[in-house]
């Protein structure tokens, strides 16, 4: 146990502040997340050390196609959400206590440096698997150690963290891939029990600061894929972080509580091809294809990154970061 940050306290009731839903904890009880408890009127978090998975990875399963394209990232997990998503594909990690995990393992700071550090090809450590601002404080001490390490930090997100936790870790963090549930407040209320706005201001203030950033969208039939709300979030997406955001359409299966059949791949191919009208670089997940996960130049559609699978090939792509048939600079591309 360590003491957690980001709390108020009145009267041995403690007010967390971690994320936007303020729980108001008593003693002895946790918050909506499973994994701050109230201590005596302290807010303690109860994974810090502890790691649930811990993974070497593509950089690209992250996912992340413009941030060191080829390479290997080591991937760790906590236990705990602050999002109850009826369709969660780590429900085993993420939609329980930490007490009723039983293959949570205890890590130091150092042993986790370690590791990175010895691994072929590897650019650093990526905090994923469940959310990782629930184990916050852990990830603030690790990012920081690894940035001493010349290691990169890439964070993996529902986006739904206050704005003051945000701001001090930001300093630290290279590159954040933020799932965009919806662009719908109904639909985060009902189905994964959050709300939009902090996540939309989450990635406004991720593409302000530098740090390179990439969403995901998991289109689920039925769910959120209204093609009018999905036009409006292209909208924003392409006025409040740019066109050159990288996004991921991702083919929803049935995972948890939700039993939907699997997104058509026809869905798929609609939305990528709205997608494409305002957005630069535009990936489809889930699904096999034979085009739809390499990276284009938009100035002249010359093929820059290949992807089949996980053999990514950058052969398009100058030293400089600029394309190779026409000489047009590619923004936000990481090697």
């Amino acid at each position: 146990m360590k003491e957690a940050l980001f709390y108020t306290s009145q009267h041995d009731i403690v007010y967390c502040q971690l994320c936007p839903k303020a729980c108001r904890i008593s003693p002895g009880k946790v918050g909506n997340c499973f994994v701050r408890e109230n201590r005596d009127g302290k807010l303690f978090t109860a994974v810090y050390n502890r790691v649930s998975s811990i993974h070497i990875d593509p950089i690209e399963k992250k996912p992340l196609f413009h941030f060191y394209p080829g390479k290997q990232i080591l991937s760790i997990g906590g236990i705990g959400c602050n999002f109850h998503c009826s369709f969660c594909q780590n429900y085993a990690i993420s939609q329980c206590k930490p007490a009723d995990y039983y293959w949570l393992k205890d890590m130091t700071i150092g042993q986790i440096i370690e590791q990175a550090s010895r691994i072929e090809n590897n650019i650093g450590i990526a905090y994923t698997y469940n959310e990782p601002f629930m184990f916050y404080e852990f990830m603030l001490d690790i990012s920081r150690e690894a940035r001493l390490h010349n290691l990169k930090n890439v964070v993996v997100s529902n986006g739904f963290v206050n704005e003051a936790p945000l701001q001090e870790i930001l300093p630290y963090i290279d590159a954040f891939n933020i799932d965009l549930k919806a662009f719908n407040d109904l639909f985060y209320r009902k189905q994964v029990k959050g709300r939009l706005a902090p996540v939309l201001k989450t990635m406004e203030t991720i593409a302000a600061s530098g740090a390179h950033l990439e969403i995901t969208f998991l289109i689920i039939p039925g769910m959120n894929d209204d093609l009018h709300e999905f036009e409006a979030m292209l909208s924003w997406i392409h006025e409040h972080l740019g066109e050159n955001v990288p996004l991921h359409l991702s083919r929803y299966f049935p995972q948890y509580k939700m039993t939907q059949a699997a997104t058509p791949e026809d869905t798929l191919m609609n939305f990528y091809r709205l997608a494409r009208k305002k957005i630069n670089h535009v990936f489809l997940g889930n699904v096999y294809t034979l085009d739809k996960a390499n990276t284009y130049c938009p100035h002249c559609g010359y093929e820059i990154i290949s992807r089949n699978r996980y053999q990514v090939k950058p052969d398009g792509l100058s030293g400089t970061g600029a394309c190779l048939n026409c000489g047009e600079i590619l923004p936000g591309i990481i090697r």
